[in-house]
């Protein structure tokens, strides 16, 4: 059964009274309460799959049952049978295997027993001058190369430095993709001449954004701001530091994300269409230098965290689960940690309010959280030799 109410978040109604309208800039629902530690989730245990992954950033199945798995580096390997197989996966592009950057979320096209295309994110450019770029190929039946390989979208406005390439992929059930992105680094990184987290209140740029694209890379016709001047009709939100998780409720249709605070003060968010979710004009970071970012937590026509964690907790990847294999979690938020070397499940109820938090500690950085489609939850570790982990029900446990 559920736990209960340690942390009970109010003013969802409104937002999803905002996704049944498509978009809506919200009445500030008052100050958040910060989490940090919590107890430790119970009934679970950790098994290993592969290890011997460099830095692995995002896992997708085949329909015939083998995984395809980033590494940061810039290498797309396959996982059959339960072991990694040798050979890199040909035909990937020359990627920034620095920093944030590399080859990094991968997601199957939903027609992809049809058309074989897998979707694909990287950091393309130099160090002086890059960006996030989305790119589609398609996968030979062998699962040894990529070919007709095609850059669908280069974000913009270039980018110096190795950070916040944000960069998660999640399809959305009219066959559009959203495409979530940092804002292009911390200080003293500048863009423009300004701090570039400045970016991501700016209307015409990308940084610091959820896109919303067609399959071809296109602008849906529907976008909030498409017919606003001066607006990149690719923006579907706005005021993101660095976006790493994206999940999707497919019951109600909630779209939930993570995000890197600076110092403190990351979030979960409940996305709605042109929302603006206030970055850096309200936060509840501060600098890395102790300093004040902003004096404000909530702004008029900005909308307010659903979860706030302070400490940091370096959120990673990000899963709605919705599986058999474990009954009582069904429904529930898992937050993959980097940080904190955990994974946080945030206990949902049927009309997305938070009950409450609980950790699966697992001593290792989180990149990455799946369910398969056994039920299991996956998981993968940023590490130098990273590793593919299995989450089960703990034996005997009824």
């Amino acid at each position: 059964m559920k736990s209960r109410s340690r942390l009970v978040l109010g003013a969802l109604g409104l937002l999803a009274l905002g996704l049944a309208a498509g978009w809506m800039a919200r009445v500030p629902s008052g100050p958040v309460t910060p989490t940090g530690a919590v107890e430790d989730a119970k009934g679970w245990r950790a098994v290993d799959v592969v290890a011997g992954l460099e830095h692995p950033w995002a896992l997708a199945w085949l329909p015939s049952g083998e995984m395809l798995v980033t590494e940061r580096p810039g290498r797309l390997r396959v996982v059959r049978d339960g072991a990694l197989v040798s050979r890199p996966v040909a035909g990937v592009p020359e990627t920034i295997g620095q920093g944030h950057g590399g080859l990094m979320d991968i997601v199957l096209h939903p027609d992809f027993g049809y058309n074989r295309l897998v979707y694909f994110t990287y950091g393309a450019g130099t160090m002086e001058a890059n960006s996030t770029r989305l790119a589609r190929g398609r996968l030979a039946d062998d699962l040894s190369s990529l070919t007709d390989v095609e850059v669908l979208h280069t974000v913009h406005p270039l980018k110096a430095g190795a950070q916040h390439f944000g960069s998660r992929l999640l399809w959305l059930p009219d066959g559009t993709l959203l495409l979530a992105l940092g804002d292009g680094g911390n200080p003293p990184n500048r863009v423009d001449g300004e701090l570039a987290r400045e970016q991501a209140q700016k209307r015409d740029s990308q940084l610091g954004k959820v896109l919303r694209l067609r399959d071809s890379g296109s602008v849906p016709a529907d976008n909030p701001f498409v017919s606003e001047p001066g607006v990149d009709p690719h923006v579907w939100t706005l005021g993101h530091r660095n976006i790493q998780g994206l999940a999707r409720d497919p019951a109600s249709g909630r779209i939930w994300a993570n995000e890197h605070g600076s110092r403190g003060g990351d979030e979960l968010n409940l996305l709605v269409a042109g929302g603006n979710y206030g970055w850096p004009r309200a936060t509840y970071s501060i600098e890395y230098t102790f300093g004040t970012i902003s004096p404000h937590t909530s702004l008029p026509g900005m909308i307010d965290p659903v979860v706030v964690w302070t400490p940091a907790h370096a959120p990673s990847g990000l899963l709605f689960y919705a599986g058999d294999a474990f009954p009582e979690w069904r429904g529930d938020l898992f937050s993959g940690a980097l940080k904190r070397k955990e994974i946080r499940r945030v206990d949902l109820d049927a009309d997305g309010r938070v009950l409450g938090q609980e950790s699966i500690r697992l001593g290792a950085r989180i990149r990455d959280v799946r369910q398969g489609p056994d039920g299991f939850i996956y998981v993968l570790t940023d590490e130098k030799n990273g590793r593919l982990l299995r989450l089960e029900p703990e034996p005997g446990r009824e």
